[in-house]
């Protein structure tokens, strides 16, 4: 949810300047503001020490009052970050937000994470070259749902696992909310005549953006256009009945933060702030999503738990301790001794092990890791023990083009009948021979004798599945039907 950054009509404060700087000083003098000991250094610059948070909007405002609202024992403040579905799923572009508002819910403010079920039917032209899909109003609340149950989840597992109160620090509290509930309600005229009478068009016509798509053979569509001024009736709506003083997003979103900026404070006569987050890209430099086709999502049924663990193992040495200050609550200083014992042993990989099962315990819980975990281990370390604890989804999601097949175990059941009824090899003479060249493997052992009768615990392993692997990669995946409970456990 949520136009490019470049050429902003107005400024913005970026991280690493004045009192976003992580030096002893957080604040430096200016307009008569005080100074912070290296001690006292604030939320904000903690953050943007990590590289979380990137702009600050306007900048004057956040120098002279959101520091102080966010100043150790001072009432919390609420922020709130918006996730248009436009898929069922988040994906690991969403990650960093949802960071950024689970760093607010650790310092003691509450956080509104808001679905955006009406705006997603608009689309959100930011960075686009076409017009995104028209949803209905059935597709867009089925999406919505997806989200909200992907947000309730990463948020339990932070309260859950991450979470210790230390000295009785109040975790901030949570609300989920969706914008269909107040904009379906608002009617056309009602809103043009309200909200949309104090949004100027030229801001909006002068970002490049917008401009780009204007002048475009495809052109743009009226709701795409309007899609800004939704997204700050959302600000405004919020800041009305929650309190809302922080939109937090992506940093393509700072515009349509701006448009929510100029609303509110034309309508309020108070100021209201924009955080932006660095946008995750891959190694070509596109936005991971799902418009880029490359998403990593954070649903088990789209990305299993190994997948999402295997992603970040992969990250590159360049990047991976920016990786562990952005996805993960590790304190600074572990950080750089992980990174030394790194440069004593990169065969261990520890840092890139590390960034994964942090990622994984928080996005699918302490049970996603221990399976991503077993899946590793079971497809690159040839693990035995491993691979006979792993369920059937586990096996389906690790193997995931194998066939699935089903079979009555019968006495005598040989070799050679498996890989036949698992139409595993072919008929005759060559299938027999592929198993006696030592092309046929059944969990992780090579078999070579066809006529060898299948023996539970060694070709049926204790969870009464046997992982049959001919030549290097094409595995078929076999369920033994009708074992009794001591045979599956033998």
């Amino acid at each position: 949810m949520r136009l490019s950054p470049t050429k902003m009509a107005a400024p913005v404060l970026r991280a690493g300047r004045r009192w976003l700087s992580a030096e002893t000083r957080v604040l430096r003098p200016r307009r008569g503001l005080h100074e912070q000991r290296a001690k006292e250094k604030g939320f904000l610059a903690s953050q943007c020490e990590r590289g979380l948070f990137q702009e600050v909007f306007p900048p004057q405002a956040a120098e002279e009052q959101l520091l102080r609202l966010l100043e150790p024992g001072r009432p919390p403040i609420a922020v709130y970050c918006g996730f248009d579905p436009t898929a069922d799923s988040l994906h690991a572009g969403h990650l960093l937000p949802i960071l950024g508002l689970l760093h607010f819910q650790r310092a003691g403010h509450d956080v509104i994470a808001l679905v955006g079920g009406a705006t997603a039917r608009l689309g959100d032209p930011s960075g686009r070259t076409q017009a995104r899909e028209t949803l209905s109003e059935e597709e867009a609340r089925a999406r919505a749902e997806g989200l909200r149950e992907g947000l309730e989840r990463i948020f339990r597992h932070h309260r859950e696992l991450f979470w210790g109160g230390a000295g009785g620090a109040r975790l901030g509290r949570l609300t989920l909310l969706d914008n269909a509930s107040w904009l379906a309600r608002e009617t056309v005229l009602g809103f043009l005549c309200g909200a949309g009478g104090r949004l100027r068009m030229g801001t909006l016509l002068s970002r490049q953006s917008c401009r780009a798509r204007l002048e475009s053979p495809e052109g743009m569509g009226l709701a795409e256009f309007l899609y800004p001024a939704l997204q700050a009736y959302d600000f405004l709506h919020l800041r009305r009945h929650h309190g809302c003083l922080v939109q937090l997003g992506g940093a393509d979103q700072m515009g349509n933060i701006m448009s929510g900026y100029e609303l509110v404070s034309k309508v309020t006569g108070e100021d209201v702030f924009g955080i932006t987050v660095p946008l995750i890209t891959n190694t070509v430099g596109n936005k991971l999503g799902k418009s880029a086709g490359n998403a990593v999502w954070l649903n088990r049924n789209k990305t299993s738990p190994f997948e999402l663990y295997q992603f970040f193992v992969r990250q590159p040495d360049n990047i991976v301790k920016r990786y562990l200050k952005l996805f993960t609550f590790l304190p600074l200083p572990e950080i750089d001794h992980i990174m030394e014992m790194h440069a004593k042993e990169p065969e261990k990989w520890g840092p890139q092990k590390r960034l994964a099962a942090e990622v994984t315990k928080l996005v699918h819980g302490k049970e996603g890791l221990e399976s991503a975990k077993r899946s590793t281990r079971a497809l690159y370390y040839s693990d035995i023990a491993a691979l006979e604890t792993m369920s059937d989804q586990e096996l389906q999601e690790l193997f995931s083009e194998a066939p699935y097949v089903e079979l009555l175990l019968e006495p005598g059941t040989t070799v050679l009948d498996l890989c036949r009824k698992a139409n595993a090899i072919a008929d005759g003479p060559r299938g027999y021979r592929d198993i006696t060249s030592g092309g046929v493997s059944i969990n992780h052992v090579k078999v070579t004798d066809p006529d060898a009768i299948l023996v539970l615990g060694q070709h049926i392993l204790r969870n009464g599945l046997s992982l049959l692997r001919i030549g290097k990669r094409n595995y078929y995946i076999v369920k033994w039907l009708q074992l009794s409970h001591e045979e599956q456990i033998c």
